[in-house]
């Protein structure tokens, strides 16, 4: 984002979004949000270091096991494997054997920088993947640094898809809805595009608020039939704390970044929230609460999360 004032009405509108009880009324502004949330993303976009992936992690012995086996030495470079545990958990639970995409269109809706998207590529061999952003320079940095035959990336909406009716076979959907003015909207898309006996595994952080709304919405007939909800605040909240530990990938980068002492200093105590440093139970220092109370942070980054769940829906 170009200004503070920009950041800050993005965090508004994030906040907005998940704490309102009605979920209806947030179409009047969506334009709005949603221009923010592109300017953002586009701004992280060019200035995050490869292989960065946009979410708070998940940590589990087995899940992680699972992963080396699959793809040896995946953790001995530039990754902690959080990220990649929590796309691989969601993957899982969607009742396909991993041998078994050899046919199957695999659509990411919300793939940031296309890391997550290319890493199951990895897992799975499937005829076509597509990652889908708002963000224009994430798309363009995907397809430059990951793209190639069979895995491709593309700008779009996940309110409005740009997919033919029941043209897909899975739809990952990782960490993004909480910034989508309508997830009701979403939803019907996701219905109109899965083919009839498609997948819909999703992970995302949820809010009391947003999280009764999405009950509301499995009792419409949206043509989804939802199989399970779970609740992994656990292992997410346990790669938080393996990030943010001292010798943690949070802190690896701070110490090989090239910037200056307040920087640093500023990142350090500023970046947890970041990564769910408040959901995992991180409070702000004194110098943030400072920084807070002067304006010079918003007073709150991201709203106050009840739990990280683990959907998966089927269509009808």
């Amino acid at each position: 984002m170009g200004t503070r004032e920009d950041m800050y009405g993005l965090f508004a509108s994030v906040n907005k979004i998940n704490l309102t009880d009605d979920q209806a009324g947030q179409s009047a502004e969506e334009g709005t949000h949603k221009k923010n949330i592109s300017t953002s993303y586009d701004l992280q976009a060019r200035m995050s270091r490869k292989g960065i992936l946009w979410n708070w992690g998940y940590h589990d012995e087995q899940n992680a096991k699972e992963i080396s086996t699959l793809i040896p030495g995946f953790l001995d470079y530039d990754t902690d494997g959080y990220s990649e545990e929590l796309y691989f958990a969601a993957l899982r639970e969607v009742p396909f054997e991993l041998g078994d995409y050899a046919d199957k269109f695999v659509l990411e809706v919300g793939c940031g920088l296309g890391e997550g998207l290319n890493f199951l590529s990895r897992v799975v061999d499937a005829e076509r993947m597509v990652g889908l952003d708002l963000s224009d320079e994430a798309v363009k940095r995907a397809n430059a640094s990951l793209g190639r035959t069979g895995l491709s990336y593309v700008q779009g909406d996940a309110e409005n898809l740009p997919f033919e009716d029941g043209e897909v076979d899975v739809l990952v959907n990782i960490e993004s809805a909480h910034n989508y003015p309508s997830l009701e909207k979403f939803l019907e898309e996701v219905s109109r595009v899965l083919k009839p006996g498609g997948y819909f595994t999703h992970v995302d952080l949820y809010t009391t608020q947003r999280h009764a709304f999405l009950k509301e919405l499995q009792d419409k007939e949206l043509g989804l039939e939802w199989l399970l909800d779970r609740d992994i605040s656990a292992q997410v909240q346990a790669a938080i704390h393996g990030r943010l530990s001292p010798e943690g990938s949070f802190h690896k980068a701070l110490r090989e970044q090239r910037v200056g002492a307040i920087q640093r200093h500023m990142a350090k105590r500023v970046g947890p929230e970041a990564v769910g440093g408040s959901f995992a139970g991180y409070t702000d220092s004194g110098s943030t609460k400072l920084l807070k109370r002067m304006g010079v942070l918003p007073s709150q980054f991201m709203p106050p999360v009840d739990s990280y769940r683990l959907y998966v829906a089927k269509k009808i």
